[in-house]
């Protein structure tokens, strides 16, 4: 039997790195899926770049208009699952504080008007996204690691209110995404090299990890009210 079948999968940030991969996943396994950003440009190639039947559409998760008028054209789904945000870091006294609460705005009220937005079916799933820095915060992440660490306070939060929805915190660690596109390709490498010789992995992530863990989420009917740490062990150095 398969669990994911013919289960409606939103996927809001499918368009690439991680999301697309639960996206991928998912559509592999005979969900209907919906994949849902900001950029039409992006998900139009995801679409090209995905063999299986999956509907896209544009979403902006800072603009209410946009969350609710994409939830109900949707109406009732399985599954949501919000990888996508738009997060800037820097030094405590050097990162705007406009740019923190912009921040805020994607990744932490992004979640919460989508959430509330949206119509899942009882024993479906959410899962949200943290990050590592949130436990292990480093130099230039402050707002980050707070904002993660409000993700997770939500999430747990929510799994006690929504029940019999249940509702997970994915946190991962370095993952190989898009998101470090913009950097040089040798210093980007070496960045990889050396998170990979830190860890207990011996390796970062891939967005294919993360997507496996997404899935098993979303079938597994006992885990709800959980963080769980996908970082290849960077909580343990």
């Amino acid at each position: 039997m398969n669990p994911l079948k013919g289960k409606k999968v939103v996927v809001i940030g499918g368009s690439s790195g991680i999301g697309f991969a639960i996206a991928k996943a998912a559509a592999a396994e005979a969900a209907q899926v919906v994949i849902s950003g900001r950029s039409a440009k992006r998900l139009e190639a995801a679409l090209a770049d995905i063999e299986q039947d999956v509907l896209i559409y544009p979403m902006d998760l800072t603009q209410e208009d946009s969350i609710t008028d994409f939830f109900q054209r949707e109406g009732d789904i399985d599954h949501l699952v919000i990888s996508g945000s738009y997060v800037t870091s820097g030094t405590f006294y050097e990162l705007p504080v406009e740019d923190a609460i912009r921040s805020m705005e994607s990744k932490f009220w992004g979640p919460y008007r989508a959430v509330k937005a949206a119509k899942v079916r009882p024993g479906g799933s959410i899962t949200l996204f943290s990050g590592v820095v949130s436990r292990r915060p480093t130099p230039g992440m402050v707002a980050i690691a707070a904002i993660n660490a409000a993700v997770e306070g939500l999430g747990r939060a929510l799994a006690v209110e929504l029940a019999p929805v249940r509702v997970n915190i994915i946190s991962p660690g370095l993952v190989k995404t898009p998101a470090y596109k913009d950097m040089p390709d040798a210093q980007r490498e070496a960045m990889y090299e050396n998170a990979a010789d830190s860890m207990p992995s011996r390796r970062v992530g891939e967005p294919e990890d993360i997507a496996s863990m997404a899935l098993q989420i979303m079938t597994n009917p006992y885990l709800t009210g959980t963080i769980i740490d996908i970082d290849g062990g960077s909580l343990l150095v």
